[in-house]
């Protein structure tokens, strides 16, 4: 899979793509990421970017051209991959999200600073808008770069377990059971017997029911669109009949 970011601050991504999971896709060949700075496409002799808003305000402006000629220049035109910008206005960021991603052969992610992009590039260029969280950042490059993880790990054969990514917490709705390493005590904290039982059955009921557990205690709104069996649904009502509460409505 391709990825081409474009952004005002390519250097910033360095420190993480090259390390780690993503540093090991990219060096199997799994991943590809380029990184493009809009500024190489500004025509004039200080490399402009941004201006000020037409109507008044604060803040800067990023500006059509170099944005539309970078992406251009890069994807074609029309672009021949999803354009996305990373903005607070976007559809949320989620596992669902990041898996749709996953199943493309390109994608590219532009990166906002300042106070914002010209209006012009979100509606003729733009294909797509995610947000990561109902909050502001300096910048889309951060942003950026949790997609960029989030999708990397759905990739076949990037993580030693190919099963991982159906693990983690979100991949069916629920939150990930807890996990424990050696030493079996730590401090006088054990841990749970059944893990250290080598009854693998069991071992698989107690994770589930964590995570259940975990999920009601946590993230409840998440119950409601779960993926649960009639055994996970026995479970939840045994722990909120307890406590004199109902299950959350799937309606």
């Amino acid at each position: 899979m391709r990825f081409d970011i474009f952004t005002l601050f390519p250097e910033v991504f360095h420190p993480y793509i090259d390390v780690s999971i993503i540093g090991r896709a990219r060096k199997s060949g799994a991943l590809e990421v380029h990184l493009h700075n809009i500024r190489d496409w500004a025509t004039d002799k200080h490399r402009t970017v941004d201006d000020e808003p037409y109507g008044g305000g604060g803040g800067m402006v990023m500006k059509a051209e170099p944005i539309f000629a970078a992406v251009e220049s890069v994807l074609g035109r029309p672009p021949q991959a999803p354009v996305i910008l990373l903005t607070p206005q976007g559809r949320p960021f989620s596992q669902k999200v990041a898996r749709e991603l996953a199943e493309l052969p390109r994608v590219a992610l532009l990166c906002g600073r300042y106070e914002g992009i010209d209006e012009r590039v979100r509606q003729h260029l733009v294909t797509d808008e995610i947000s990561i969280g109902d909050y502001v950042l300096t910048g889309g490059e951060l942003a950026a770069l949790v997609v960029l993880d989030a999708v990397t790990r759905l990739l076949p054969n990037v993580l030693g377990d190919p099963d991982a990514p159906d693990k983690d917490s979100h991949a069916t709705g629920l939150l990930e059971h807890p996990h424990y390493t050696r030493p079996a005590v730590f401090r006088g904290w054990e841990v749970p017997p059944v893990l250290l039982s080598g009854d693998h059955g069991k071992i698989a009921r107690w994770r589930r029911e964590q995570s259940l557990l975990r999920t009601l205690h946590r993230r409840p709104d998440l119950l409601a669109k779960a993926q649960l069996t009639e055994e996970d649904r026995a479970f939840l009502r045994k722990l909120l009949s307890e406590d004199g509460e109902a299950l959350p409505s799937e309606d």
